[in-house]
């Protein structure tokens, strides 16, 4: 039982450091031959994990392999234009102007109603109000209304707007972030400081604590459903 466990743990190791190397992207960000791999790593991650009888490196040089070969996919497709249409694909335009095009309907065996579900999905329930849908090479729909329809932004208004930065992370359960301190100039001491003002006096009580770009802070306290702004 002990061996199993050991072996499980190992082989799970092994994945978790491989999808790490592989990147950050979502199931539903993966391009075709990611989704491939990726699968292909899970299943051979449970041929060694279920059978005790079958060596370690019989699943973990495959997984190994697969990896190096979908990174240097990857790279290929990153440096080349003409290898990522192949290995990627391109992306297909299934509205264009604001009319269907039949024929990459037809292509993609993608019918109307699920263009309409997939726009429905985007906010976009009436078709007259679409100049561009674009289906990705993820398979996610990319959808650009007509400019009579889109959201009012600032600009149309010619309105100036202040910069609004990330804000930036200080405390978290208790712990400072003194990296992100550093970042923006500032000492754990000036943060006591400003919590003092508060009321805060201990940082251990403080559940969560940022600060964004117009120098305000923000606190909320551990079993404290309120919170509060500073």
């Amino acid at each position: 039982m002990l061996l199993v466990i050991i072996r499980t743990l190992i082989l799970y190791l092994a994945v978790v450091v491989v999808m790490r190397i592989m990147g950050k992207r979502e199931i539903g960000q993966l391009q075709p031959f990611e989704l491939v791999v990726a699968l292909m790593v899970a299943d051979l991650a449970a041929i060694p994990m279920e059978d005790t009888g079958i060596p370690l490196l019989s699943g973990i040089i495959p997984i190994i392999i697969l990896m190096a070969a979908q990174v240097t996919i990857s790279y290929i497709s990153m440096k080349s234009e003409k290898a990522r249409g192949i290995i990627c694909g391109k992306p297909s335009v299934l509205v264009a102007n604001g009319k269907l095009v039949e024929s990459e309907l037809e292509c993609l065996r993608y019918n109307i109603n699920d263009l309409l579900e997939q726009l429905r999905a985007k906010n976009y329930p009436n078709l007259a109000d679409v100049e561009f849908a674009i289906l990705e090479t993820n398979g996610q729909l990319s959808v650009i209304p007509k400019s009579q329809k889109r959201a009012l932004q600032p600009e149309d208004l010619q309105i100036n707007t202040k910069y609004e930065g990330m804000p930036m992370t200080l405390v978290i359960d208790g712990r400072v972030n003194k990296e992100n301190l550093r970042k923006v100039n500032l000492s754990e001491e000036w943060l006591r400081t400003e919590l003092s003002k508060f009321g805060v006096q201990d940082l251990k009580k403080v559940f969560f604590a940022s600060l964004d770009t117009a120098g305000k802070l923000f606190y909320q306290l551990k079993a404290e459903p309120g919170g509060g702004r500073a």
